[in-house]
């Protein structure tokens, strides 16, 4: 899970897989701090990043299953690098389902970075659900 469409696109796609397939779902967000990624601002602090990205977890969550959660959903919330994370999940899984972002143009033809490195060397089958139409409210 990452905030965009097509992750939520991946979350049902997974969660109708599981359902048809008797399997559990475990959702995956990775979060990181701005002094990881090389922001030289004022300190930060990772206790409030980490509870910035469980809310923002939980959001997203419920913005996928708006009414009852999946009963065989289980969240882990993750510090690090995206692909890197996504792919050491991959380990034991019987398959690993990941979001496609795309742009537009050239870009549609083209795997996002995450979903790209995911694919070449997940330790699973993979599964690249590109984004649904987000429904109109």
């Amino acid at each position: 899970m990452d905030g965009s469409p097509a992750s939520r696109a991946a979350l049902r796609w997974a969660v109708r897989h599981a359902g048809m397939v008797g399997g559990a779902v475990d959702a995956v967000y990775v979060w990181d701090t701005p002094s990881a990624r090389g922001w030289s601002g004022p300190a930060a602090d990772p206790d409030f990043d980490l509870e910035q990205a469980r809310e923002r977890f939980a959001q997203e969550v419920r913005a996928v299953f708006p009414g009852e959660r999946p009963p065989r959903l289980r969240e882990h919330l993750v510090q690090g690098d995206p692909s890197e994370a996504l792919i050491q999940a991959s380990e034991g899984a019987e398959l690993l389902v990941v979001g496609r972002r795309g742009i537009g143009g050239f870009a549609r033809a083209m795997l996002g970075s995450v979903s790209q490195r995911c694919a070449q060397h997940a330790a699973c089958p993979v599964v690249v659900v590109r984004q649904e139409k987000e429904p109109d409210h």
